[in-house]
Order: C-alpha cells, then sequence, then structure tokens
C-alpha cells in the first residue's frame, strides 16, 4: 500500500460499523492514520472514544500488528478500561498489544530487556514511595548530614524532581545542588544512584531515565524500538513531564505516526513536573502535524461551557478551541458571596438538602475545594446534617497524620492515661527517644499495670534510659504537664497553638522538603481554627470523636468531596466550587513560587472545575476567613472577574441572621460587590475596565434580620476624615489611613489593614 500523506484521512474502512455515531471531527481523527496528529480534545468531547476507536481502526484495517501499536496512558485503571473498550470493538485481536499501559509499565518492559546496559539485572526490584525515602535517609545518614534538618523525604522529591526532567547526576546543574543540604544536593544524588545499583533496583523514576540512557548510549537499540512502533498513541499529552516527553519523541522519529490527544487547558499538574510545553509545541516537533480539534461537549450545559471558555480565555498560552453543544441552556453559572467559611459550608449544605428534597441523589453532586484543608468545614456541616459523603484522593480531615498527630498531643493533655495517644507522639518529631527507649517504657507500664505516662515518671529515676533519653524524656514529661496546667487557663485554640509550637511539630513541617509539607501546615491551621470555635479542650475533642463515628451511607448514594486536582476527568449534574478567594484561589503559594506560570495554571485549574459540572455549577466566596484562630478579609478571586456576565448569575447573603439572596442583573459588575458588614471588594489592576454607567447601576434594597437596609455597592460621602481612631466589632481600634466615598481604609491595632464601610465602625 502506497504511503498516504501525512494529515490526511485515509478512506479504508471508513465505514466500518465502529465509526458509526461518531461526530465528523472524532471521525476524522479516526481516519487520519498517517503522519503526526494532535487530537486537541476539550473537556467532556469524547476523547476517550474518539483514540480507541482509533486503534480499533488501525486494527481492524491491518494497517498494524497488535505488537507493533504503543498506546501509553497515565494510570492502570485508564489502559484497562481503554483495552476493554477496543476489545468491545475488534474482539480478542487487542490481545496482542503487549505495548499498551503506563509510561512506568511500558518503560519497566524494556528495561528488563537491556537492565545490563546500565549495571543492572534483568531480576532488578521496583522500588516504592516508603522504600525510596528509607534508601534516601541512609544516603544522608551515611554522609553525616542531620537527617532532622534534611530529611529522606526531602531528598527523594528532589531527586524525583531532577528525573521528571530527564536529569541524571552528571546533567543536574551545578546551581541546583543548593536545593538540598546546602550544597550536597548533587552528590547525594550520585550516592544514591550508587546504592541503587549495589541494590539491584530502580524507582520510577529511574524506569524512563534508564531508558533515556539506553536508547541515547546505543542507537541500535533505540532503532529496533523505533521500527517495532508503527505507531504511537499517547493519552493525556498535556500531562507528560520532560523526561516522558523525551522518551516519546525519541521513539517516534522513524515512522512519525504519532497520536497525541490532550487539552492544553487541562494541564494542571505542573507541581508535580507536568510541561504543559510539551503540548504547546507538537507542531514544532512534528512539522506538518494535523490540529484536530474536538470541540462538540457532551457533557455541559451552553451556559456552563460559555462561562468556562470566557474564563479561560485570559491565558496566552494556549492553542484555543471553542466548546459548544446541542443541549438545551439550563441555568447559569451562579455566584454566591458570604459572610465567611461556615455561612458558606451551611449554604452548601442547605442546597444540597433541597436538592435532595427533589430527588436528586446525594451522588449527583459534588465539592471540589482548592486545598484539602477547606474539607474540614464541609466535612463537620454534612456530619451535623447527617448527609453521606466520601472523601476522594485522601482520607478524611481528621484521618490525616498531622491532624491525627495534633489531636494525639491534646488527648494526652487531657488525659495523661491515654497511652495510644503516648505512643504517637512522645517521638513525634524526632527527641532522641527510640525503639529501645520505649521498650523500657513499655516494661515498665507492663509490670506494674500502669500508663505510659507514670511510667515515664518511673523510668527517670532509674538507671534504664542512658542519659540523652532521660533528659529528653524529662523535656516532654515536663512540656505535658506545663501544657495541662496551661489548659485550665487558656483558650483551647491558643493552648493548640502553644502545643504545636513548642513541641516542634510545627517547625518539623516548616523544615520538611517533602512536596506535602505545605498542605500538613495549612491541616494544621484549619484544625486550630475548628478548635477555636470550642469553649473548653474537652468539648472539641469529644466533638471529633463524635464526628468519627457519624457518616454512615443511608443508601441514597455519597456527596463527593474532594480537591480540583482529584476531580480531573469526573463529571457530576451539580459541583459546588467554594473558597475562589484571592490567596485562596489562586493559591497565594504557587503564585509566589511560578509567577505568571503558576497564576496560569490555576486559571486552568479554575476551568476544570467548572467543566466538572453537566447542570448546575454554583461558585462561592466569603467576605472573611478565619486562619489559624484570627479573621482576616479576603477578596472575590480574580477568576469570578473573568467569567463572562451574560454566562453567570450572581447572588449576595444578605443579613446575618436571615438567609435572603437578592438576585441582581447578569449586567451588574461583580467588582462592586459588598457583601454584609465591612466586606468591600475592590480588584485593582483587574477590574473591568468599562464605563459604569454600561452596566447598569446595583440598588438592591434588602432588609436583614435586625431591620437593617444593606446595600452592595456603598455610595455618598462618609462622616469621618483620615486619622480618625475607631471601633470595629469584629477587629477592634485602629486608624482611618484612607477615605473613598463611605469606604474606609483602616490600620488595625492587632488586625491589620482592612477596608470597612463608614456605617459599621464608631469613633473611639
Amino acid at each position: 500500500m502506497a504511503a498516504a500523506k501525512p494529515g490526511t484521512p485515509q478512506n479504508q474502512g471508513d465505514s466500518a460499523p465502529y465509526l458509526e455515531g461518531l461526530n465528523d471531527e472524532q471521525r476524522t481523527a479516526v481516519l487520519t492514520t498517517d503522519g503526526p496528529v494532535l487530537m486537541l480534545a476539550g473537556a467532556g468531547t469524547g476523547k476517550t472514544r474518539a483514540l480507541t476507536t482509533r486503534l480499533a481502526h488501525l486494527l481492524h484495517t491491518e494497517r498494524a500488528q497488535p505488537y507493533q501499536i504503543l498506546a501509553v496512558t497515565f494510570t492502570n485503571k485508564a489502559a484497562r478500561e481503554m483495552k476493554e473498550r477496543i476489545q468491545t470493538l475488534v474482539g480478542d485481536s487487542v490481545e496482542g498489544m503487549k505495548w499498551l499501559g503506563t509510561f512506568h509499565s511500558i518503560a519497566a518492559q524494556i528495561l528488563r530487556r537491556h537492565a545490563e546496559l546500565v549495571g543492572l539485572k534483568s531480576s532488578f526490584t521496583i522500588l516504592d514511595a516508603d522504600d525510596q525515602v528509607r534508601l534516601a535517609k541512609q544516603v544522608i545518614e551515611a554522609a553525616n548530614i542531620d537527617e532532622k534538618r534534611w530529611t529522606g523525604r526531602g531528598l527523594a522529591a528532589v531527586i524525583d524532581g531532577w528525573k521528571n526532567r530527564g536529569l541524571v547526576p552528571e546533567k543536574v546543574p551545578a546551581d541546583e545542588a543548593y536545593h538540598f543540604a546546602d550544597g550536597k544536593g548533587i552528590q547525594l544524588y550520585k550516592a544514591y544512584q550508587s546504592r541503587m545499583i549495589t541494590l539491584n533496583a530502580a524507582d520510577f523514576g529511574d524506569l524512563l531515565i534508564h531508558n533515556l540512557v539506553i536508547f541515547q548510549n546505543n542507537p541500535d537499540v533505540l532503532a529496533e524500538y523505533q521500527r517495532r512502533f508503527s505507531y504511537m498513541l499517547v493519552d493525556e499529552y498535556q500531562d507528560t513531564n520532560v523526561a516522558q516527553y523525551l522518551w516519546l519523541r525519541l521513539l517516534a522519529q522513524r515512522h512519525k505516526n504519532i497520536c497525541c490527544v490532550g487539552d492544553d487547558d487541562q494541564s494542571i499538574y505542573g507541581w508535580r513536573g507536568a510541561e504543559v510545553e510539551n503540548i504547546l509545541r507538537f507542531e514544532k516537533d512534528f512539522p506538518g502535524a494535523a490540529v484536530i480539534r474536538l470541540e462538540r461537549n457532551y457533557r455541559s450545559t451552553p451556559a456552563i461551557l460559555g462561562a468556562a471558555s470566557g474564563l479561560i480565555a485570559s491565558n496566552k498560552d494556549r492553542l484555543g478551541k471553542t466548546l459548544w453543544t446541542e443541549s438545551e441552556d439550563g441555568e447559569k453559572v451562579r455566584v454566591r458571596g458570604v459572610w465567611d467559611g461556615d455561612e458558606e459550608a451551611r449554604l452548601i449544605g442547605d442546597d444540597i438538602e433541597s436538592e435532595q428534597s427533589k430527588g436528586r441523589s446525594l451522588s449527583d453532586m459534588a465539592v471540589l475545594v482548592r486545598a484539602s484543608f477547606q474539607m474540614r468545614a464541609f466535612e463537620e456541616r454534612f456530619n451535623t446534617l447527617g448527609l453521606a459523603y466520601r472523601v476522594v484522593g485522601g482520607p478524611r480531615f481528621y484521618e490525616r497524620e498531622e491532624n491525627r498527630d495534633a489531636l494525639a498531643y491534646l488527648r494526652l493533655i487531657r488525659s495523661p492515661d491515654n497511652d495510644l495517644a503516648f505512643d504517637r507522639i512522645v517521638n513525634k518529631p524526632k527527641r532522641g527517644l527510640g525503639n529501645k527507649a520505649l521498650q523500657v517504657l513499655h516494661k515498665i507500664a507492663r509490670a506494674q499495670g500502669i500508663p505510659l505516662m507514670a511510667a515515664s515518671r518511673i523510668a527517670l529515676e532509674s538507671s534504664e534510659l542512658h542519659a540523652a533519653a532521660r533528659r529528653s524524656l524529662l523535656n516532654f514529661v515536663d512540656n505535658v504537664d506545663r501544657w495541662a496546667r496551661d489548659a485550665k487557663d487558656m483558650a483551647p485554640a491558643d493552648l493548640a497553638e502553644l502545643v504545636l509550637e513548642e513541641a516542634g511539630y510545627i517547625e518539623m513541617w516548616k523544615n520538611s522538603k517533602s512536596p506535602q509539607a505545605p498542605g500538613k501546615l495549612d491541616n494544621l491551621k484549619e484544625l486550630i481554627q475548628a478548635v477555636s470555635e470550642f469553649e473548653t479542650l474537652e468539648g472539641y475533642l469529644d466533638h471529633v470523636a463524635l464526628v468519627s463515628e457519624l457518616n454512615e451511607n443511608t443508601g441514597d448514594g455519597q456527596i463527593w468531596l474532594m480537591t480540583l486536582h482529584a476531580a480531573k476527568g469526573l463529571e457530576f449534574p451539580v459541583v459546588f466550587l467554594p473558597g475562589w478567594e484571592e490567596e485562596i484561589f489562586p493559591s497565594k503559594r504557587s503564585l509566589d513560587e511560578n509567577g505568571n506560570a503558576a497564576l496560569e495554571e490555576e486559571r486552568r485549574l479554575a476551568y476544570v472545575g467548572v467543566t466538572r459540572a453537566e447542570e448546575s455549577c454554583r461558585i462561592s466566596f466569603a467576605a472573611n476567613r478565619q486562619i489559624y484562630g484570627r479573621w482576616q478579609s479576603a477578596m472575590p478571586s480574580r477568576f469570578i472577574d473573568e467569567l463572562p456576565e451574560e454566562h453567570v448569575e450572581v447572588f449576595s447573603e444578605q443579613g446575618l441572621y436571615g438567609n435572603t439572596a437578592t438576585s441582581f442583573s447578569s449586567q451588574s459588575s461583580f467588582d462592586n460587590i459588598d457583601i454584609k458588614e465591612d466586606a468591600y471588594y475592590e480588584n485593582p489592576g483587574w477590574k473591568r475596565a468599562r464605563n459604569a454607567s454600561s452596566r447598569g447601576s446595583i440598588k438592591p434594597k434588602t432588609i436583614d434580620g435586625r431591620g437593617k437596609t444593606l446595600s452592595i455597592g456603598a455610595t455618598g460621602k462618609s462622616k469621618f476624615k483620615i486619622g480618625t481612631r475607631v471601633f470595629h466589632q469584629k477587629f477592634g481600634y485602629g486608624k482611618i489611613s484612607s477615605v473613598e466615598g463611605q469606604k474606609l481604609t483602616v490600620n488595625f491595632d492587632h488586625s491589620g489593614i482592612k477596608k470597612v464601610i463608614d456605617t459599621f465602625v464608631e469613633a473611639a
């Protein structure tokens, strides 16, 4: 058969039954078999069907034998589902597709065949994450580096980052040695790799790294696989890292029949090494490539797609596409401002109960948050209401490692007889109380029938422990005793913060180089916020114990609660997107670390969130957040301002005691929304650059539960002057630094700079 011109549809088999039901773009993507193809598939456009049908077409038309096709996915589950779908289309010929799997599984097959070329035996062991950390600790200890400061988990994360970029130790830039242990990072990486060879082992990053070394140093081996793979298909191409990109590009150079499927607008894994640039430069890597856009959406309503498309249009680094659908209009995207996080959780809980009363199953609804610490308020509310829920992608809030540790400290203070709590935290963070010291304590406790805390006091009077262990144990016991005394007079939240700081637990996570450390610190802050809602430590701990016993499945499904990252690839009839505030979403930490590139990835994450919704998408933001037990005012996320007004309906929750929603025209400006007392929002630098008169005025008159008229967008002239001392019920005393109409900027003595409305302050 004569070779066809790259990038053109092939007619052979174009009337096969498996092609029925494909739309024009999907059909083109299936039939364009020769040459490089980029299938740019928007959210909900049926890309999985197009990809699997393309594979079936290659087999059905005998353009390739099963063993000549390399098909790469990111998860074993996706690989299994792809294989099952192909088998449904073409039968048992799929069984010969030995090169269908994840990057790591296929790279492992290749490495087993050529292990000796990188100093391994074909029987090498693949280490899991825990083994990697354990090995990294051994390397650190061998180099006489303080493992308390430079942890094994941190070194494993740094090495994994280098491997994701395809860097062997010799190619790591010299200045990056300072990413770990004051310049010893590369030295430790070399020692780690040397140790791996000795153990005849490889970690996940090694599978691709060793493949790259083999291909680059052995042209004959590379040529063998280039000849073998006459067709290549890659799913979720936007999520590939540099090592995966280099691996694919090397293998595709002979036949160039590579089809990559992905969506640059859904590239959200930069934090784990994914490079959106890989998909953006596909046409440069493969000149003459056909770019086929799948834009017909089978999931969401026109309003949801319009809102999502308008939002993502603000990104500059994208290939561009316009999603459309033939479904009915449906409701507009709802944007709602609330007073604080608790109010947000309460109102979402009310909405869920309302939907449930209309006959909708709980499993049709999902709450998608930017960060895991946000889940706590919703878990608390769902438990209060008796709504069953499931947390996806991780344990529930109080089941997370860091929160269980913090609770163990508090439980031991409340009850010194709690041996489970004692065991959990006596050496966490490390205090030099290893297994031998703990065995001594357990032996004394068993012999005398007493708790471990009491056994510790006896051990301090004996010579059973060596001097260093006795000093550490004495310090721990004295601290617990002092915290127990403090608990009688201190507010529970202040006590929790004091304990975690003085125990060194907060410092332990601050010093950790683990990529999970920032999230763990956020969860600890949220836990302290939860403690602040209780008058006594006993009340809080009892509450946690009761919460842990709730949430039995009611038989009506469970609400989905997860992060936006975990939600990618999923879809739900009703989606709630809480916490759309600056510094939460987009994440301040991400912006501080990676600037505009991070902002674009955060915006892609927002796009993913909106496009998870099939029928109803409900976004909310709070005027105030209590962070680490302290109130902070918040501004709505800039992403709210980027939502096209014609696809959005905005609500404000007026009144502290009522639940009156005042809806106003979609022509209204989001950046003039004033929610409740002192929450006035301005978005300098990104406010809509349009004349206010073209949007219409916003003057709803809603009476709150105290008979007070509240307005959205305060107008008029304030009676206060710059320099006046004022008092605010929430923020205390402060001095006015600027006046704009009825809006005041006040530098509060203890709460910092806040924007408030003058009717909620009084002269001090």
